[in-house]
């Protein structure tokens, strides 16, 4: 095992119990690696990278390691997203088909409706995902969909011409479904602007924030992290092309971890991106702090709000949608510590995040194993238990 570089601005008997469990879970073989960090009112309570970078290659973990970012991509593209539409360039509730006019998918019964910005940011647009269907026999898999993780080779406009020919899940604004309306948002901002969503992002999000390992593909290979599949007796390394489900019943995402060093791989909007732990905690903490200097409070809190009412998301009690990510709508339903109207999401490469803007907190947790970072998994659950035991010590 690596040595692994931590600092805790705590006392280290307060953040004692958070390395053991780090620690744990590694000598499990639950992670090979993992970077957790921790800003409380502001400032840093705690930084660790623990375990492996590359296993194979005995390459520690570090905390600026560069990881896979899977659906970590989707609040990055939403901001930007958000300041276009701050700006006037876009309307959230126009039809898209202003931009895109192409993109016409029917609902099952030939009609063809409106779908706006705001309904392919909060997934309530009635589109799906590839890796959600039953099998290879799904409408997406034989449209030849991708789900922006995979070595499609095609260019963002022929995805998009893919996906519009599938039928609609229901018509758009009447229910839930987690699904590529990022993706097709993206192909809205590059419509909208004439530029390359990876221009778009750079200009809006990741330049002015200083987020200067996040991207569409990593530029130093070196720097990015191996990944690997949560199995027994330990993980495996996910192979090229290898499909893996998140969980039973599903067909599964067929992995390329080549596409993150692919230049010409088409920008995925909701799951294509690269980055560190700490470019993803600057951008939560500046959403965190209302916006600025990206987005004012206006438009940051149209993020933060619940679109979904009073639905549940599959599988998440007490939890509904905002833009971007989701949001905590009833805390003993949900059975978190988290304060109401808290927001999290994670990725499907093994990644956690959420804010608690009540407590004023934010936490990254980004893995190279799948799926720790799923709602079952270690990061979401048992990590986030410590860490409020943790601030209840150090208040």
């Amino acid at each position: 095992m690596p040595s692994s570089q931590s600092l805790a601005l705590e006392p280290v008997s307060v953040t004692r119990p958070i390395d053991a469990a780090i620690d744990l879970a590694i000598d499990q073989q639950r992670l090979v690696g993992a970077v957790v960090l921790i800003q409380h009112r502001g400032h840093e309570l705690y930084r660790r990278s623990a375990g492996w970078a590359d296993r194979e290659q005995r390459q520690p973990m570090r905390t600026d390691t560069v990881f896979r970012l899977a659906s970590v991509s989707k609040p990055i593209v939403t901001t930007a997203a958000m300041v276009l539409a701050s700006r006037g360039v876009v309307d959230l509730d126009a039809p898209m088909t202003r931009w895109v006019p192409d993109f016409r998918p029917r609902l099952p019964d030939g009609r063809t409706p409106d779908i706006s910005l705001r309904q392919l940011l909060s997934h309530q647009s009635g589109l799906g995902y590839r890796f959600l269907e039953a099998d290879v026999r799904g409408p997406y898999a034989q449209a030849g969909v991708s789900d922006g993780m995979d070595a499609s080779g095609m260019s963002l406009a022929e995805n998009l011409r893919r996906i519009a020919t599938v039928p609609l899940q229901f018509a758009p604004g009447d229910g839930w479904f987690y699904s590529l309306g990022i993706d097709v948002a993206g192909g809205v901002l590059e419509a909208a602007t004439g530029q390359t969503l990876g221009q778009i992002v750079r200009d809006t999000v990741t330049a002015p924030l200083g987020m200067a390992d996040t991207d569409f593909h990593a530029r130093d290979a070196a720097r990015l992290a191996t990944h690997y599949v949560a199995g027994t007796p330990d993980p495996h390394l996910l192979a090229e092309g290898e499909v893996v489900a998140p969980f039973p019943g599903v067909a599964g995402i067929p992995y390329s971890p080549a596409r993150a060093l692919d230049s010409e791989a088409f920008p995925s909007g909701g799951a294509g991106m690269v980055g560190t732990a700490d470019d993803v905690m600057r951008l939560l903490e500046v959403l965190r702090q209302g916006g600025g200097p990206i987005l004012d409070h206006t438009w940051m809190s149209q993020m933060t709000h619940i679109h979904t009412g009073q639905r549940d998301l599959d599988e998440q009690p007490g939890w509904g949608f905002g833009l971007g990510f989701g949001v905590l709508r009833d805390p003993i339903a949900a059975g978190t510590p988290q304060r109401a109207g808290s927001w999290r999401w994670g990725g499907v490469y093994g990644h956690s995040w959420f804010v608690d803007p009540a407590s004023e907190l934010s936490v990254v947790a980004l893995t190279n194993t799948l799926h720790e970072g799923l709602p079952a998994g270690f990061l979401t659950d048992e990590l986030c238990d410590l860490i409020y035991a943790t601030l209840e010590i150090v208040s």
